[in-house]
């Protein structure tokens, strides 16, 4: 009996005992329970596995009409009709909805908002922005008839060459938590689900969906894990997405330690556990585990869970448990509660809020007194294909159908700026023939990867003197782009050679005029800086602003807003200065290369990778070692000034407060993040010099207007895992606490005495 046959003869049998008399539970009539018990062995095992997933599977999801609910969307869950449980849309992703734009025989339209990558929302500091981004975010999943968004993804940072680091938040899991958490209650105010992404230590995309992430369960514990436990906790998720990887030999997926011992029992969460798309390799450990939901689906999982109940191997009890916690998500969903969507979000009200949300976390790195631009400055010779060309965001599961994307060159002339158009035929030139580019078709996956940037102009001698002549200064766009299935090569970190030359001539040239010479990077990681940073006068990291984005740096370039971005990441000196860069798959990510390797035999860092850096990740490791960094963790510039007062520490039970009046002593408006670093006294743990366990934004401030920022962090927040306990201690003794610009720029610091406590945790995760 194949699929189809099998979904039309429970619905004809369900039509069968109705027509007899006999009353059949329905959802949200009759209790979860009762419903559960009304399920054949085959609708259970059919609700746990999702209903395919149309662009992987060729003929579309098991159940037709689900695959019409909303086009585009990553995957249904299967309804049961004869019990009232309706099919339910899973959508990606971070940076805001991915479904089709268009629809078979439909003249509408269906784009959707392309918001800030996760990146760039983390470096805003901000959790009411991003709240807000989340509200707005959460609308047009609403409108669009979506019932679940399947983000925020956040991973950390542990190695620059990550390809979907672009969708993760930072290197510090305080960071990712508090953003994530801010995220995800933006978005389920709009009575939708989220969908916390990816259950853990997804580090890498070389290999991932088999890689074995080796690392201690104190790291686990306080980098890879903590960000999770604070988005739980802090907002309450709908729904968990594990991770493809597997951790210390077991797939997170069918980790009963990750997925039950310490999300559920010690965290407390009571939503719905679902595989990443095709994740795991055993669909009765994936149940047996607490991972609720399969997707996007495949008949083979059906098949194995019911035969998992016949042979014993899986007790029907934990079916049911993982099928009444569907059925509760079901229940919350705007589709069983019959929502009348609209398919007409206010996209002009969005693109609004994209563009200003933007602007909060551009990162100016460098300013010898030229940005914002003088009212004078009105020439502009707009260089680098990038600046033709801008990048909304990555690649993948994290791209979005957007209408349009607003280049650097058109921001600009919106702006008011006149644009040196003398190069513009060359750059379309260069763009047009990397538009030429087709994926390899023997590279899984090659064309949901990331393209080939176009290939840089370089202005001749000539070119050069004309714009110098005929300009007031030079903008140079530097763009890098990555995405899911593949992490980045070390080429990628680097500047190209022609990157460079134009670097140096354009400097050169402008600067023998007296005139400035301002870089934009439009990227979604890290990239080397240390080699080039003094050359020219500005430097805005822009990251990947979404479809505003050239209004976005032209609203910061003009001054009509002042940057307040700080970076959630350090950028190093060196690629191999970071502690991770020994154990990780440095080009080793083309799957041809992969496959050849693993011919002998496991292969280090694609098969498996050590994290022998342990709790040493960015900024915990840069500082500790006194490793010296292009850019440090929580560095950024503004065009104002600001001023630290003395900081103040109140104790109340196991809660610590610290405030601190922050004060505008520059000449225009601004808004500073204020970050809490803590010292640990002498351990017997091995320790970093500091951790930051708190962070605040102001709200703007005029010139000479103070506010006092106040940052709480408990007793619990200061401990570290103690793997010979089994438990998060709290050493009693006296703690330094730091507030900050920066994880190297200490504004003041004040002691307190902190009592000894320690919370019992299970002893699990452990390395093989």
């Amino acid at each position: 009996m194949n699929r189809f046959d099998f979904v039309f003869l429970t619905l004809a049998a369900g039509a069968i005992v109705g027509a007899c008399g006999t009353k059949v539970p329905q959802l949200g009539k009759s209790s979860v329970e009762k419903v559960v018990s009304a399920m054949t062995l085959e609708e259970k095992a059919t609700l746990v596995v999702g209903s395919g997933m149309a662009s992987f599977t060729g003929d579309g999801p098991a159940i037709g009409s689900t695959k019409k609910l909303v086009p585009g969307a990553a995957g249904t869950t299967r309804a049961i009709e004869r019990l009232g449980i309706p099919a339910i849309v899973l959508s990606d992703g971070p940076a805001g909805l991915r479904i089709d734009p268009t629809r078979e025989g439909d003249d509408k339209t269906y784009y959707c908002t392309h918001f800030p990558i996760a990146t760039l929302l983390a470096s805003t500091w901000d959790q009411e922005l991003v709240e807000e981004v989340g509200r707005t975010m959460g609308n047009e999943v609403l409108e669009y008839g979506a019932d679940v968004l399947l983000a925020p993804a956040l991973n950390i940072h542990r190695n620059p060459l990550c390809g979907r680091n672009f969708e993760y938040y930072s290197e510090d899991p305080v960071v990712a938590g508090k953003i994530a958490a801010a995220y995800v209650r933006g978005v389920q105010s709009n009575g939708v689900g989220t969908s916390i992404k990816h259950f853990a230590v997804n580090s890498q995309e070389t290999n991932r969906q088999s890689n074995d992430a080796r690392v201690s369960p104190r790291a686990i514990r306080e980098i890879y894990l903590k960000g999770f436990e604070i988005a739980v906790k802090e907002s309450s998720p709908w729904t968990v997405m594990t991770s493809y990887n597997r951790i210390n030999g077991t797939y997170a997926s069918q980790s009963e330690e990750l997925v039950t011992t310490i999300l559920r029992d010690e965290w407390g969460f009571d939503g719905a556990v679902m595989t990443d798309w095709y994740g795991g390799n055993d669909p009765v450990a994936q149940m047996i585990a607490g991972n609720d939901m399969l997707e996007p689906g495949r008949q083979d999982q059906i098949d194995a869970i019911i035969e998992g109940v016949k042979s014993g191997r899986l007790d029907e009890k934990i079916l049911d448990r993982n099928v009444k916690r569907i059925l509760q998500l079901i229940e919350k969903t705007p589709r069983f509660k019959a929502y009348a969507y609209s398919n007409t979000p206010d996209l002009s009200a969005h693109a609004a809020v994209t563009r200003q949300s933007a602007t909060e976390g551009m990162v100016l790195l460098k300013n010898e007194g030229v940005l914002p631009l003088a009212q004078e400055m009105k020439k502009l010779a707009v260089l680098g294909t990038t600046s033709y060309d801008f990048i909304a965001g990555g690649t993948g599961s994290g791209n979005v159908n957007h209408a349009y994307v607003v280049s650097l060159l058109e921001g600009l002339k919106n702006a008011g700026y006149q644009i040196d158009e003398s190069l513009k035929a060359q750059y379309d030139a260069k763009i047009a023939k990397a538009a030429e580019y087709v994926p390899d078709p023997n590279v899984a996956f090659s064309s949901h990867m990331a393209a080939p940037r176009p290939e840089e102009v370089v202005p001749t001698a000539a070119q050069l003197r004309a714009l110098v002549a005929n300009n007031d200064a030079a903008l140079i766009t530097l763009g890098r782009n990555s995405g899911e299935f593949a992490d980045r090569p070390s080429s990628d970190f680097e500047l190209t050679k022609d990157e460079r030359k134009v670097l140096t001539d354009v400097c050169s040239a402008f600067h023998s005029a007296g005139k400035p010479v301002v870089v934009i990077l439009n990227i979604g990681g890290v990239i080397e800086t240390a080699s080039w940073k003094d050359l020219p006068d500005a430097i805005l990291l822009a990251w990947q602003g979404g479809q505003e984005g050239g209004n976005s740096v032209s609203d910061v370039l003009s001054g009509k807003v002042s940057p307040s971005g700080k970076l959630p990441m350090t950028f190093p000196v060196n690629l191999m200065d970071a502690a991770s860069s020994s154990n990780f798959p440095i080009d080793l990510t083309s799957n041809a290369d992969i496959r050849v390797q693993k011919e002998s035999g496991d292969v280090k860092n694609v098969d498996y990778t050590n994290y022998e850096e342990g709790i040493y990740v960015g900024y915990r490791y840069f500082d500790s070692r006194d490793v010296e960094v292009s850019y440090p963790f929580g560095y950024g510039l503004s065009y104002t000034s600001f001023e630290y007062g003395r900081p103040q520490i109140s104790v109340k039970k196991d809660e610590y407060t610290l405030s601190v009046e922050v004060k505008n002593v520059g000449d225009c408006p601004g808004k500073e993040v204020v970050q809490l670093y803590v010292a640990a006294p002498e351990s017997s743990l091995d320790k970093p010099v500091k951790e930051l366990k708190g962070f605040a934004k102001t709200a703007e401030l005029k010139p000479g207007e103070s506010q006092t920022v106040s940052i709480s962090v408990k007793a619990y927040d200061l401990a570290s895992f103690d793997e010979s306990q089994s438990a998060w201690v709290t050493e009693a003794g006296t703690y330094e606490f730091m507030v900050a610009a920066s994880s190297r720029d200490i504004k003041g610091s004040v002691s307190a005495d902190v009592k000894a406590s320690s919370v019992k945790a299970n002893d699990v995760l452990k390395m093989q």
